[in-house]
């Protein structure tokens, strides 16, 4: 269940905090129809949710990605996100 509340929040903080970067968060359909390139992660302590997605968006530009897609992600005292990567 903790698993589903941050994706959803990532989600939702995603649609309101975008524009800083060029790397953009998808859902399952919109990355039906993208070119994936690989996985990338991140972790640490005591996170909340616009600073992961933040770190995962950078993370994607740095890789050559215009998307990405949060696959697992947790925050249990310590956080820790994964993400698909598109072309």
């Amino acid at each position: 269940m903790k698993i589903i509340t941050a994706i959803a929040a990532l989600g939702l903080l995603s649609a309101v905090s975008f524009g800083s970067s060029a790397a953009q968060l998808v859902n399952n359909q919109q990355a039906e129809n993208l070119q994936p390139i690989g996985t990338i992660s991140v972790s640490g302590i005591d996170g909340v949710p616009s600073d992961i997605r933040q770190q995962l968006s950078q993370k994607a530009d740095s890789a050559g990605a215009s998307s990405y897609r949060v696959i697992e992600a947790r925050n249990e005292g310590n956080y820790h996100a994964t993400a698909e990567i598109y072309k």
